[in-house]
């Protein structure tokens, strides 16, 4: 494959890749490019061949120790060719000696294994509608709450992530994130961001199912939007039935898989961020 050219995906690049995902039903934020950057800016891969993006790959150093794997494209006509898998070998290089961890299709889960990754759970998606209740107890984040929130979400994911953490919680024209403060006490906070279809909530980090629907109901109080969609662990039993009892459906699966040690999650992990960023 000497005329495939592998390069670090710059902004546009992103928004091409955002583009592609568009195409095979994933769906992405409207103001999703320029957080993911943030969170590692050396990332993101492309693969061309004379100058014309075919490939992409995104494989996103959260701290020294973990590694999350995303935006594994390659452009239809160029597909059983073998540039995909170079590309993943290339990408994979960046994260080192990280634990990388994945969301992988059904399909493509063998594949994933043959290079050292390993099942550990599953992440569903949900979609239904949802009214939105404002509540005294949620606010909108205050700069002074970044210290609480990266703790919040460290416990909870059992990784550090600090520069991702910071882009996503910052508010764009369609992203915002909340803080579920009840008796002065911040105890859990999500995210809340427009996509081409709908609006996907997450991280929703909480205590408790009924707190992150809690959550989940002032948000749309103050963004809503139809559908909602939720990306949740499979551990989270309890946030799943509310969700199924409010008349939400399952669209989507994907297998949790990471090659090295998996990171311990906590049970106030409700829903994830992402399934690109994990």
């Amino acid at each position: 494959m000497s005329n495939v050219h592998f390069r670090t995906a710059s902004l546009s690049d992103l928004n091409t890749m955002l583009d592609w995902a568009a195409a095979e039903g994933w769906n992405p934020g409207l103001d999703d490019a320029e957080a993911f950057l943030y969170a590692d800016p050396g990332g993101f891969f492309i693969a061309e061949i004379k100058g014309r993006p075919v490939a992409a790959i995104s494989v996103v150093n959260h701290s020294p120790e973990f590694a999350f794997l995303g935006f594994y494209i390659c452009a239809p006509g160029y597909r059983g060719q073998g540039i995909g898998l170079a590309l993943w070998s290339h990408a994979l290089d960046h994260a080192d000696t990280r634990t990388v961890g994945l969301d992988g299709v059904a399909d493509q889960e063998a594949n994933y294994a043959r290079s050292g990754f390993v099942r550990t759970g599953a992440t569903h998606r949900f979609e239904g509608s949802l009214a939105g209740k404002p509540d005294g107890s949620v606010r909108p984040v205050a700069e002074q709450d970044r210290p609480v929130l990266a703790r919040l979400d460290s416990a909870a994911n059992g990784v550090d992530r600090p520069r991702f953490l910071t882009s996503w919680i910052t508010d764009t024209q369609n992203r915002r994130s909340l803080v579920l403060e009840p008796a002065g006490v911040i105890t859990g906070f999500a995210t809340f961001r427009r996509c081409r279809n709908g609006i996907k909530i997450g991280p929703i980090v909480a205590p408790d199912a009924a707190a992150a629907l809690q959550l989940v109901q002032a948000g749309l109080a103050l963004m809503p939007a139809h559908p909602v969609i939720i990306d949740i662990p499979s551990s989270n039993i309890e946030l799943i039935d509310m969700l199924t009892d409010l008349g939400f459906q399952e669209t989507f699966a994907t297998a949790r898989m990471y090659r090295g040690t998996p990171p311990k999650t906590s049970g106030t992990l409700q829903a994830i961020a992402s399934m690109e960023l994990g």
